[in-house]
């Protein structure tokens, strides 16, 4: 058999796998698409680091108005795309009558219209990471080359995707955040104000965890599921609250590992670094693992 008649059937049975029972019209986004717009949702928050605008331009809002408008036709193309499979057939030809296309410009305006309580609540990261960590010497350096801030900042976009149907799209965005950082935040964890994680790698936050204000959290650090609920055929049950929920003015030191839907630390808590939590944890107490007391022989 010659390796050309080898390559024609490893073809022909890729192909045959690779069909779909509804062919899409349109093509899907692929990451890279979305890590573009990732990246231009960037630059608008943060013009003067990712547009090279200049301190004495940085108020131009016509600056602002070409960039959203470019940033609102990708995301309406983006959408598109991504839920291409519930268009009708005759949306090939007259997208102009497509529902959907309407339905993906509503949603792109909302992100868009989302974009500056993004930035508020990014300040308020900023500030805290400033102000919680001693080695941090300007606001710049926390924006530029914190992972944790990074990791954050990708999660506040990747939420606001995710509350309007678009798993698809912040699940690719928060595992290139996860790529870049180490860092494991699932779109669907709700994250207060003030939030900092400092060095983290490591950290895993699972999809239903609640996260309140003024917390911060080491490497290491996990919070996530204590067990997966069963249907009667043995399939796990989705939708549950399975993680933990961390009340405000929380600290988590490195390792520490708190699992469970049910659980609770309150607020004020301090959990010390190490420690395996599974039950809930009262306001203003501090967890600790006991010291190993070495005896002589």
């Amino acid at each position: 058999m010659n390796d050309e008649k080898v390559l024609f059937e490893i073809a022909s049975e890729l192909s045959k796998l690779c069909q779909r029972n509804i062919e899409p019209r349109i093509l899907r986004p692929n990451s890279q698409t979305v890590i573009a717009v990732l990246e231009e949702i960037q630059a608008l928050l943060y013009p003067d680091y990712f547009l090279g605008i200049s301190d004495d331009n940085i108020n131009d809002h016509v600056c602002y108005l070409e960039r959203l408008g470019i940033l609102y036709w990708k995301l309406t193309r983006l959408i598109h795309n991504t839920i291409a499979d519930q268009c009708k057939p005759e949306c090939t030809i007259n997208l102009g009558g497509c529902k959907e296309l309407t339905n993906s410009r509503e949603k792109a305006l909302s992100l868009v219209k989302e974009l500056p309580n993004i930035k508020r609540l990014l300040n308020l990261d900023v500030e805290a990471a400033f102000r919680g960590d001693p080695a941090a010497r300007s606001h710049d350096e926390v924006i530029l080359a914190y992972p944790g801030f990074y990791a954050i900042f990708v999660h506040r976009i990747a939420y606001e995707f995710r509350k309007r149907g678009l798993d698809l799209l912040a699940r690719i965005m928060s595992e290139y955040a996860h790529s870049k950082t180490g860092i494991d935040i699932h779109p669907g964890a709700t994250i207060g104000e003030s939030f900092f994680i400092d060095h983290g790698t490591g950290v895993v936050i699972g999809e239903t965890t609640v996260i309140g204000n003024n917390v911060k959290v080491y490497q290491g650090v996990t919070l996530g599921a204590l067990s997966f609920p069963k249907d009667q055929n043995g399939n796990i049950i989705k939708g549950q609250k399975r993680h933990p929920t961390i009340e405000d003015n929380v600290t988590i030191y490195a390792g520490a590992t708190i699992l469970g839907g049910d659980t609770v630390i309150g607020e004020g808590a301090v959990i010390g670094g190490n420690v395996w939590i599974t039950e809930s944890v009262p306001s203003n107490m501090k967890v600790v693992n006991k010291p190993l007391i070495e005896k002589k022989i």
